[in-house]
């Protein structure tokens, strides 16, 4: 297949051609199809274009909205933006079970975020060390000009140490930043900070006498997404026997529910499953509110394994007769920056949360995704996975048949009370034809 040179600096109508001649030459409808998907106001479709590079059209996810959830006695509309079946009717089924048990109860434990300078170090540790402690101050200073909007807002460095990491690999240091960033989640402006130490630092060992001809070098200054640090709590609980039509199957409900959790607790085959099932609330919750869900997802899949083991995410607990389930991750998120302050949907997003700042939004979002695993889980233990999901699947199989109006509101009648699979569907829909 042919490649190019300048595809950049082609317009996106001949980036389309090009693609389409070479690529897509079998697909007559391609080139309609892209287009399609371009937003008809040119000012709308050029700041779509704009958030990346050697854009051609637009991808499309369902932006929806799981209503009535009551996080710390608030009412709550979340907005998500996911393609899956089942997962907003899911959240929504759990808010309602919830509702008139109290509801969510969330709170934020701690919000520090880190990065690293990491460089090399041959000579004494002792000399490092020394030239550490006089170097920190100066390390705070020089970094005044990017820090001082941050700390008008209550944020900013929290500490700069010294790691030793020579026992994992040869010569190996780092300077380990912590930062609290407020309702930013603050990546440009911790790699700022961290690029600024690793010139302060370069520049002033190159004059520190001590190190003579063992100069530490400098390998990379970037943010981490692992945020042990920065946590919310999400969770849920009332009396056992508040969980059936009676105590029996309550008490039933609850003993087999605590099994599943203590599976995925175990059994990783299982845990990740399991914690994919809590991500698809968070990620619906992270993508319509602009944040980046790449970062959350790898943190939240390193908390997982902190102990070893990668393990489930959500705890259950059957203690004095109370069922409570609860959910603990990391999540770096913010409210502004980004495309917070962009993306004509995710202002949407904030302002049906009620603008919340940061640390609301974490409560949000970690909701979501307990509220994601109840479901999940509940649905498992009882009457199966399939049964809910194939039933919202159902509309996407009947598109994929091209199935007329007449034909979608027998099929959807139908399956009201039969088991919708694939096969079934199209076996259906082929017997209404003949």
């Amino acid at each position: 297949m042919p490649k190019i040179s300048g595809f950049s600096k082609l317009s996106k109508t001949a980036k389309v051609d090009w693609i389409c001649k070479n690529y897509l030459a079998s697909n007559k409808k391609a080139k309609e199809t892209l287009a399609n998907y371009w937003n008809t106001d040119s000012k709308l479709q050029k700041l779509h274009d704009e958030f990346t590079e050697n854009t051609i059209s637009n991808y499309y996810l369902p932006f929806g909205i799981a209503p009535n959830f009551t996080i710390n006695d608030k009412t709550y509309v979340i907005p998500m933006a996911i393609e899956e079946s089942s997962v907003i009717a899911a959240a929504s089924k759990a808010a309602k079970f919830w509702d008139d048990k109290g509801g969510f109860k969330a709170e934020v434990i701690s919000t520090t975020k880190v990065g690293h300078v990491h460089f090399n170090y041959e000579g004494d540790p002792k000399k490092l060390i020394s030239f550490f402690d006089k170097l920190k101050p100066q390390l705070l200073a020089e970094a005044k000009p990017i820090t001082q909007n941050m700390e008008k807002r209550g944020g900013g460095i929290l500490d700069i140490e010294l790691i030793d990491k020579t026992n994992q690999l040869d010569n190996y240091f780092q300077l380990h930043c912590s930062f609290d960033t407020k309702d930013a989640m603050g990546a440009n402006f911790i790699n700022s900070c961290l690029e600024q130490f690793g010139q302060t630092f370069e520049r002033e060992a190159a004059k520190f006498e001590a190190f003579q001809n063992t100069l530490p070098e400098i390998i990379m200054c970037i943010l981490s997404n692992y945020v042990p640090e920065c946590l919310v709590r999400a969770e849920v609980s009332c009396p056992i026997n508040r969980l059936g039509e009676t105590t029996e199957e309550a008490h039933k409900f609850a003993k087999k529910f605590k099994q599943a959790i203590e599976i995925a607790t175990i059994e990783p085959y299982r845990a990740v499953t399991h914690n994919k099932g809590i991500m698809n609330g968070v990620d619906a919750v992270v993508l319509a509110t602009g944040n980046d869900f790449r970062a959350v997802e790898a943190g939240v899949h390193a908390y997982a394994s902190k102990d070893g083991i990668y393990k489930s995410l959500t705890q259950v607990s059957l203690a004095k007769e109370t069922f409570k389930f609860w959910l603990e991750i990391p999540l770096a998120i913010g409210t502004i920056g980004g495309l917070t302050n962009l993306h004509p949907l995710v202002k949407i997003a904030m302002e049906i949360l009620g603008k919340p700042d940061a640390q609301e939004l974490m409560k949000i979002t970690a909701v979501a995704g307990l509220a994601q695993n109840f479901a999940a889980v509940n649905s498992l233990v009882t009457s199966g996975i399939q049964k809910g999901h194939m039933k919202m699947h159902l509309m996407n199989i009947l598109n994929q048949l091209e199935a007329s109006q007449d034909e979608r509101l027998k099929a959807i009648e139908y399956f009201k009370t039969h088991t919708a699979t694939h096969a079934k569907v199209i076996a259906f829909v082929e017997k209404l034809r003949n």
